[in-house]
């Protein structure tokens, strides 16, 4: 125990900051004055914070790849130092973009980092076969790194990271952009190393994997503001969080899937407040057959008016989790962030739970049409007969495991790949024959934003924006609409210099420059916090209600719950297509989440 201890700490993190200068000239405190303690070994610490808080700084610090401007990092006693083999030899680092050789296979891949940390031949031979059944890599040794799927590469990459049997293991979000069942592999994987006594620190968007670690720091604007256990954290929301239950609409639903019984009612708590209810939650988000909530503040009253709140569903008292305390934290000083449950969209996005009609803007034109598309790379199938449509305003997803083919089917969508066989119709155009028509018509989020790096913000909607072909006070009245929000303060800025949720936000602002029909988003909220992800489904789902189609790639599975339908596709087959109700209740599943692995493995057990 500490008490006895009469070393060092195992790491000592003292003061520690790193200022980079901004584009005004003026110092940037990247991280500004962390100080923590890891007394013994062994410790899960999560690292969490919203967009541009520093948790890439505070790892590349720990891990010896940036030099501290205050303050120090102690390993066993050592200073972080790439030049002393006595540190480097404590240390596994696996960045947010792992440089894998995508021209070499596993093994070479794996070989030629473990030259790299001086590992010898016969003793990297023995942790190779090691890593290759732990991460369950074993029988794709001879794979090229670049045919791997997304999962496979981070696992390939994690093991590579472990090559040296590291005692402190550096992830920086290690799960980003990965499947649900491949991040709980990873996970798996982790956990094994901890129970081996080594000590991980990573970053990680998802606040369920948080949730497992034994602590979790809280960066924010660099500082650190909060060192806890996840347990006593999540216990500060304790009697804030509730759950509003469509039952009626959602026993509706299920009545339509056969042998699926309906659900349980749900016992009625209704609450209010005496100041304007509207301001009554600080964060709602779907899951299952309801909205989970989160209260502003305590002092909540217990009464049998519900009707004078207009919540058409029953409310009752749920245990918090930790996404919950953080939405506390983060959430509670951010402006537009209270929820309105009186309003429909686009206050929040409850059409897709049956809490609300569907406004009058959707209809039930069909604007996006695939029909017995696939696509063939040599003899490799990765899309096979594939046919739907998506409506006008509806918010349509595409899910699906690393690998199963929904890049490639969202490509084809977009026109950027054209399929082997079928054919698609996007507003209207067939993108054989009217792929110019089609594309004015269309805006596009890429998972990995092409921006122009030495463009201003301004510059780069002008840009979009003469390509789409707007010009004079129509592109100017445009900009300036844009522009009259989150990327307001960034006008001038180079798009090289931008924190990252700001990037994100001009990604989405030059897909909408020209107001396009449909607007495809792939992974657009991949790596975001929570506050980031909120604010975009916010406004997808205004686009909806005005009439704009939508379609999405997401890896977090509670996002698939705000969309109207979407199809799960494994292997490059469609497996499931339907509400997020219709899904859920086909595997008698109470999360998007569950149903998805339910689907994935009965698939891979057939």
């Amino acid at each position: 125990m500490s008490g006895t201890r009469t070393g060092p700490a195992f790491l000592e993190v003292d003061g520690l900051t790193k200022i980079w200068p901004d584009p005004k000239g003026e110092p940037f405190r990247a991280v500004d004055g962390a100080r923590f303690t890891v007394p013994e070994p062994g410790e899960l610490i999560a690292l969490i914070g919203p967009d541009g808080a520093g948790k890439t700084t505070l790892l590349r610090l720990l891990a010896g790849l940036l030099r501290p401007d205050a303050g120090w990092a102690r390993l066993t006693g050592l200073r972080p130092d790439p030049e002393n083999a006595a540190f480097t030899t404590l240390i596994g680092f696996m960045p947010q973009k792992f440089g894998l050789y995508e021209r070499l296979s596993v093994e070479e891949n794996f070989e030629l980092f473990a030259q790299l940390r001086g590992v010898g031949k016969t003793a990297a031979k023995k942790r190779f076969e090691e890593l290759m059944t732990l991460t369950g890599l074993a029988g794709f040794e001879d794979r090229l790194a670049g045919h791997l799927s997304g999962g496979m590469k981070q696992k390939l990459g994690l093991a590579c990271a472990l090559a040296a049997e590291p005692r402190l293991l550096i992830l920086d979000e290690p799960t980003v952009g990965v499947d649900p069942l491949s991040r709980r592999e990873l996970f798996r994987i982790i956990r094994r190393m901890k129970d081996a006594g080594v000590t991980t620190i990573l970053s990680t968007a998802y606040l369920d994997e948080a949730a497992k670690a034994d602590r979790v720091l809280v960066l924010e604007h660099g500082r650190l503001i909060a060192d806890v256990v996840p347990s006593a954290w999540t216990a500060g929301v304790a009697g804030r969080t509730f759950r509003l239950s469509a039952a009626q609409t959602v026993d509706a639903a299920a009545a339509s899937v056969p042998g699926v019984p309906p659900a349980p009612s749900v016992p009625s708590v209704p609450l209010v407040r005496a100041v304007d209810p509207a301001s009554l939650w600080l964060d709602a988000c779907p899951r299952g057959d309801g909205l989970d909530l989160l209260a502003a503040e305590d002092g909540l009253t217990a009464t049998s008016n519900l009707p004078d709140l207009n919540l058409h569903g029953r409310l009752s008292p749920r245990a918090p989790t930790l996404e919950d305390a953080y939405a506390a934290a983060t959430l509670a000083h951010a402006p537009g962030t209270h929820i309105n449950l009186h309003e429909t969209a686009p206050a929040f996005p409850v059409r897709a739970l049956g809490l609300a009609a569907p406004t009058s803007a959707a209809s039930a034109d069909d604007v996006v049409v695939a029909r017995g598309i696939s696509r063939l790379f040599g003899d490799f199938v990765a899309v096979e007969d594939t046919t739907f449509t998506v409506k006008r305003g509806e918010i349509f997803g595409l899910l699906g495991p690393n690998g199963a083919g929904k890049t490639t089917t969202f490509r084809m969508l977009c026109g950027l790949l054209a399929p082997t066989k079928g054919s698609v119709t996007v507003a209207g155009a067939d993108l054989r024959t009217s792929k110019a028509s089609a594309r004015a018509r269309v805006g596009y989020v890429a998972q990995k934003f092409s921006l122009y790096e030495r463009l201003t913000v301004r510059e780069t909607l002008r840009y979009f924006g003469e390509s789409y072909g707007l010009s004079g006070a129509v592109l100017r009245a445009r900009i300036g609409e844009l522009l009259d929000g989150p990327l307001g303060p960034y006008a001038d800025w180079r798009t090289d210099v931008l924190p990252l949720g700001a990037k994100r936000e001009l990604a989405m602002a030059a897909a909408l420059v020209h107001r396009p029909a449909v607007l495809f988003a792939d992974e657009a909220t991949s790596g975001a916090d929570l506050a980031s992800r909120r604010a975009f489904w916010r406004r997808i789902r205004a686009l909806a209600d005005a009439g704009t189609t939508t379609v999405v790639t997401t890896h977090f599975m509670e996002e698939a719950e705000y969309c109207d339908r979407f199809l799960i596709q494994d292997a490059g087959r469609v497996l499931v297509i339907g509400t997020p109700v219709e899904v859920r209740r086909s595997v008698a599943a109470d999360t998007v989440e569950e149903a998805f692995i339910r689907i994935i493995e009965r698939n891979r057990a057939c």
